[in-house]
């Protein structure tokens, strides 16, 4: 028995639910970094959307001179002091919500369509940043940084974890909205729908190099049957 629409939409949050939220995410790595292992770091350099913390943090380490060795043994403290740190400090991003984000996920929301996370961020902290933002009652699981090796890894599991709860049968048309190739690829490789928007650091013309299936300026433009059928 079904009373919702067969369709599954999972979300990354930076660029794609959320604006850019200031320095606290990066000054959190920093910190976490030098809390544990006495390093001086950076982001300078480093191609930070689409990456996960744990890539993030890995680039930070390698860049100060650690060797393997060091960045695998430090990264589970250094998760654990930059998410601790993002709770303090994270700011109100309810301003900071992308076009078109509220009125969707209402939208999804009152269909009863089930809505994910799936993102580069450790779990406290994306939780973290959508509570912020004043949406975290619409999302019921989350693929985190720490959860994978890569982003497609992450919507694998994501996917598990959907199947587990009775959310995706054989005709569910699920779908990855993302702001990034790798999230496209991400989709690509698990067999979803790719839905790219341009409200992060890529421009439209980077998303449509990667041949998402949808690709939107914005979600305000986003059609709302691209979600809901095949």
């Amino acid at each position: 028995m079904k009373n919702r629409p067969d369709a599954v939409v999972f979300f990354d949050i930076d660029g794609t639910l959320i604006r850019r939220i200031g320095l606290a995410h990066r000054h959190a790595l920093i910190y976490a970094v030098r809390r544990v292992t006495g390093l001086e770091t950076g982001v300078d350099g480093i191609p930070l959307h689409g990456m996960l913390d744990t890539e993030i943090l890995s680039a930070m380490l390698a860049n100060a001179g650690a060797g393997r060795t060091l960045i695998r043994r430090s990264l589970p403290l250094i998760q654990t002091h930059a998410q601790r740190y993002f709770a303090r400090h994270c700011p109100n991003l309810e301003r900071k919500v992308c076009p078109g984000v509220r009125p969707l996920l209402n939208r999804l929301a009152r269909a009863g369509v089930p809505m994910g996370l799936v993102t580069g961020n450790f779990t406290r902290i994306g939780w973290k940043k959508v509570e912020r933002a004043g949406l975290k009652h619409y999302f019921r699981l989350a693929a985190c940084a720490e959860m994978g090796r890569d982003r497609a890894a992450l919507m694998r599991l994501a996917l598990r974890e959907a199947r587990a709860r009775g959310w995706v049968g054989r005709r569910t048309l699920v779908t990855l909205v993302g702001d990034t190739p790798r999230d496209v690829e991400a989709a690509r490789a698990n067999g979803v729908r790719a839905v790219a928007v341009a409200t992060g650091l890529c421009s439209l013309e980077e998303l449509r190099s990667c041949s998402p299936d949808v690709l939107v300026e914005d979600l305000r433009q986003l059609p709302f049957q691209a979600l809901m059928e095949e």
